[in-house]
């Protein structure tokens, strides 16, 4: 009886029918659920009603089925003829009976490079327009040349492991020896759910079966210091200071800010809402779901916005060339990002490191990694301690002078034990403590430096209010907003390390050194 029904193994629904006497079980890539039922039920009855009506065809519906070959030689009802080369090696010699054919072809999976094209077909709907080339250029300059005229069912783990091992011996880029180890495993990764896939439709044994992934180093995290970060904005180009303290002081990515519209950005509430990135010059959704969010602006940021606002505010984008399209990542870091740093004597690094150094930075000033984490788009805190804790001192020390501040702090008004005085006599002649020196408040000898050095600086004067602006672009003044914000440091980090704010008189004009002129 024709039905829809679930291979438990996978959990993906396929069609059972009859056709020609042969029983046809063809998988597909839906889930078992009631609308990816319907949507098969609809299809099947629209197969059963053609086959009732003699006007079926069975490559029409399924043109890489296993059983192809064997189903069109029953519709046309004589003896195969021979095959060119190439569609199938069991066909290459003398053909065989037609009873004998179902169970032959049952054998043999079809071949690699026809699966593979499939699965490439049915999967790209759901990738994002990146995920496509790069899925589609591993299978044309890789995938398919090795393992191309091979049926999927041949393929071996031996045959997986040493086509691994040929690509550890090809040469990387920027005059690397040999691929890195994450670029081998994002060959591997397609070669792993095409053949996980066809194993499941054609009900062979896996060959991709405890292979694991090759072992992928920490991120180089090269994080600038705050000396660093302020040696850059005084020194770089006036038309994209603007852009760098954006970036150094919001975390966000470079396709993240390159993408990013002045319809995302909120004065009023003084936010960033980051919605859309730029991915190899075509707009795109955020890497992830938890990458949509929105970004609270310092003091300083908002300061820049305004006066980029300026500048750009007439067009979409925020950071734009002098035609307002979005900048180029590429033609930036050549002509600006990478001189820059020779100029001061710095080391390489790529843009990407002011992503690392605002994480650095807000951890060490001591904001709530949970907050940290949303502003960066992380999902949890895990990757914030375990890439970036050996930058942060309050993070790796093990003195436990903090721990002995707080008590202080805490217990500073509870009254003092009633102490024997021959106790006291008899326990410092042991230890060397001064006996007037006792009390609640008393430190241990191993108190840290940084303690002691915290507690003699002096206090910072209180930072001045600043004044509102008389009129914020597109946006309502609402006095009680500042109220809302979460205090930020950075206000006061830049008051007090000399660096100065982003200028609010008139920008240099646009034909001048108009944003991405040299673009």
């Amino acid at each position: 009886m024709p039905n829809i029904r679930v291979r438990k193994e996978t959990g993906l629904l396929y069609f059972d029918f009859q056709y020609l006497k042969v029983r046809c079980r063809e998988q597909s890539l839906l889930e078992d659920s009631k609308p990816n039922r319907k949507k098969m039920q609809k299809v099947l009855d629209e197969i059963l009603g053609k086959i009732k009506s003699h006007t079926f065809s069975y490559r029409d519906y399924f043109p890489s089925s296993k059983q192809l070959l064997a189903i069109e030689l029953l519709e046309n009802g004589s003896p195969p003829e021979p095959m060119p080369v190439g569609i199938d090696p069991y066909f290459k010699t003398q053909p065989a009976p037609i009873s004998a054919l179902p169970a032959q072809v049952q054998a043999n999976g079809p071949l690699f490079s026809d699966f593979a094209n499939q699965w490439y077909s049915e999967m790209e709907v759901g990738w994002k327009r990146s995920h496509r080339t790069t899925t589609r250029g591993v299978l044309d300059s890789s995938l398919i040349p090795q393992f191309g005229p091979r049926p999927v069912n041949e393929i071996k783990k031996g045959d997986i492991l040493a086509f691994r091992s040929s690509l550890a011996k090809l040469p990387g880029i920027k005059n690397k020896e040999s691929l890195s180890a994450s670029r081998i495993n994002h060959i591997m990764t397609p070669l792993r759910m095409i053949l996980t896939e066809a194993a499941n439709r054609y009900e062979f044994a896996p060959a991709f079966i405890n292979i694991k992934p090759l072992r992928v180093g920490k991120t180089d995290v090269q994080p600038f210091t705050m000396q660093e970060v302020q040696d850059i904005l005084r020194t770089v180009r006036a038309d994209f200071r603007n852009y760098y303290i954006v970036r150094f002081f919001t975390g966000t990515r470079t396709g993240e800010i390159d993408g990013l519209k002045w319809q995302y950005v909120d004065f009023e509430r003084r936010t960033i809402s980051i919605k859309e990135t730029i991915v190899n010059d075509y707009e795109e959704t955020p890497k992830t779901g938890e990458s949509e969010r929105d970004i609270q602006m310092s003091q300083m940021v908002f300061d820049a916005l305004l006066a980029q606002h300026k500048v750009t505010g007439q067009g979409v984008y925020v950071f734009a060339t002098s035609a307002g399209t979005p900048i180029s990542h590429r033609n930036i870091s050549k002509r600006v990002w990478y001189p820059l740093l020779r100029l001061l004597g710095m080391k390489k690094r790529v843009p990407y490191q002011t992503r690392h150094t605002y994480a650095t930075l807000m951890l060490a000033s001591g904001e709530a990694p949970e907050w940290i984490a949303r502003q960066m788009g992380h999902t949890t805190t895990e990757m914030l301690f375990r890439v970036y804790s050996r930058f942060i001192p309050n993070l790796t020390r093990q003195d436990g002078s903090a721990f002995e501040r707080l008590m202080a702090a805490q217990m500073q008004d509870q009254p003092h034990p009633i102490i024997d005085p021959q106790l006291v006599n008899e326990v410092s002649a042991h230890s060397g403590i001064n006996p007037i020196s006792i009390g609640v408040n008393h430190l241990p000898k191993t108190q840290s430096r940084a303690t002691k050095e915290i507690e003699q600086a002096p206090e910072l004067p209180e930072p001045e209010t600043p004044k509102p602006p008389d009129a914020l672009p597109n946006t309502r003044i609402n006095p009680s907003a500042d109220a809302a914000l979460i205090a930020n440091p950075w206000l006061e980090i830049a008051k007090h390390s000399g660096l100065s704010m982003p200028p609010k008189a008139a920008p240099i004009p646009p034909s001048d050194h108009p944003a991405g002129d040299l673009l």
